[in-house]
């Protein structure tokens, strides 16, 4: 499985404006609605499903990222994205350290495989300080998007 699989390249977030997890999410969440991968009228139930499971323990893993992700019945694949908070925002990370980059995971419920390989590749990349550096430096779009390519041509392993 690659990033290209679900991440939504017209919902990747370059400058992510909010300020705390929720709003984090809703503005991420927003994201994939206005690039036509989840439906407009399931924003409120897809981040209150989120932040449900961010109550079982934050998806800040630490290093400055975290990976919310849900199961949702409004949606028939996979879909994800990346924001870039520049300057961070707390998450509860388990480091308690600010996050700075967020990769966002929708699935649908009858497909639990498909979940857990995408958080375990996108968990792979996040632990390549490279790959994450290079996340970080991206000042628009197209620099995360060639990140992101690059890493699917295995280019950071």
């Amino acid at each position: 499985m690659k990033l290209a699989d679900f991440v939504v390249n017209d919902a990747i977030i370059s400058d992510l404006k909010a300020e705390g997890k929720e709003a984090a999410v809703r503005e991420i969440v927003d994201s994939l609605a206005r690039a036509g991968s989840l439906k407009a009228d399931e924003i409120n139930s897809i981040v209150a499903a989120i932040m449900k499971r961010e109550e079982l323990g934050s998806t800040g893993i630490g290093n400055g990222v975290a990976v919310p992700h849900t199961k949702h019945p409004s949606v028939d694949r996979m879909v994800g994205t990346v924001a870039i908070a520049r300057k961070g925002l707390d998450f509860q990370s388990i480091d308690r350290e600010k996050v700075d980059i967020i990769f966002l995971l929708v699935s649908p419920p009858d497909r639990p495989g498909d979940h857990l390989r995408a958080l375990e590749n996108i968990s792979r990349h996040l632990r390549v300080d490279t790959f994450c550096r290079f996340l970080r430096q991206g000042k628009a779009t197209e620099d995360i998007i060639e990140v992101l390519e690059e890493a699917d041509e295995n280019k950071f392993d």
